[in-house]
């Protein structure tokens, strides 16, 4: 009976510490994974952040060349005083884009739609962009009327901006003042939903003081695609701006959270792996003195 006693002692023992070196290799296994793989999101956010602010600056440049052609477009509107006719009927074109992992970027300009819309139950809406299209559609799908996509995909343009303008003009949709929502630039970590007035012939040709500027009926017309593509351009130009800082910003920030997580991480596992070697020299202590 003691032999028999003496043998089932050292076979407990040791089931007992398979048991707790497979618990603690499989939580270690684990936590490497985990370490691996936020290891690799580091890197690839890190070089999004880079690729972005190398955009960021040329996005700049582009947008004070655009500032030019938009700020001339309100001067004349403001000299004549061209205003929205009592019983406004809008059409509203917002601008936004594809592309995500930006921020609430794409969020803000929708809200602001949304919110102008709400005013306004017969407006048109016009999107740029397929990010603002999906939040927008949710509430208001029944007015939207135009959508484009790939907008800006690699630099804004005057010439894309005058294609948009012109389709919608001729897209036959009826309307009398016209609000674009875009996202302003203001410096590299802050942007504002912002709306910027256009306006169709008939407002144009109703301005109290166009009569201070020689024109013909045809040059008005010509204004009015005009002034609708430097607007829009503008709009895209300051929209793409504050796209690429807000990348910018949100690979930043997610770079340094991934650095914090492998920084617990490498603590736990040195933790778990230190906790595991001790386990393991005190079974065989354990071991060898019942033995």
């Amino acid at each position: 009976m003691f032999a028999a006693r003496t043998v089932t002692r050292p076979v407990v023992a040791i089931n007992s510490v398979l048991a707790i070196q497979a618990r603690d290799m499989a939580t270690l296994k684990e936590i490497s994974l985990r370490l691996k793989s936020v290891s690799n999101i580091a890197k690839i956010t890190k070089s999004m952040k880079m690729i972005a602010s190398t955009k960021v600056a040329r996005a700049q440049r582009i947008m004070e060349n655009a500032r030019v052609y938009g700020v001339a477009s309100n001067a004349f509107f403001q000299h004549a005083e061209t205003a929205d006719p009592a019983d406004a009927k809008p059409v509203l074109v917002t601008v936004s884009s594809d592309r995500g992992l930006c921020g609430g970027i794409h969020s803000s300009v929708s809200k602001a739609t949304k919110k102008i819309a709400a005013d306004y139950k017969d407006a048109g809406i016009v999107i740029l962009g397929q990010k603002a299209k999906v939040q927008i559609a949710r509430d208001h799908r029944d007015n939207i009327q135009l959508t484009f996509d790939q907008v800006a995909k690699n630099l804004p343009s005057f010439t894309e901006a005058a294609l948009i303008a012109d389709r919608i003009l001729k897209s036959g949709l009826e309307f009398n003042a016209g609000k674009i929502v875009y996202n302003k630039f203001v410096s590299v970590i802050a942007y504002d939903a912002t709306v910027l007035p256009f306006y169709n012939f008939q407002s144009i040709s109703e301005s109290p003081k166009l009569s201070n500027y020689e024109y013909e009926d045809e040059t008005l017309k010509n204004l009015e695609e005009f002034t609708l593509s430097n607007s829009l351009y503008w709009a895209i130009a300051e929209g793409n701006a504050a796209e690429m800082a807000a990348k910018r910003t949100a690979m930043e920030n997610a770079t340094k959270n991934a650095d914090e997580m492998i920084q617990k991480l490498t603590l736990i596992y040195n933790r778990s792996r230190q906790a595991s070697i001790t386990n393991d020299l005190i079974d065989i202590i354990t071991g060898a003195s019942a033995m």
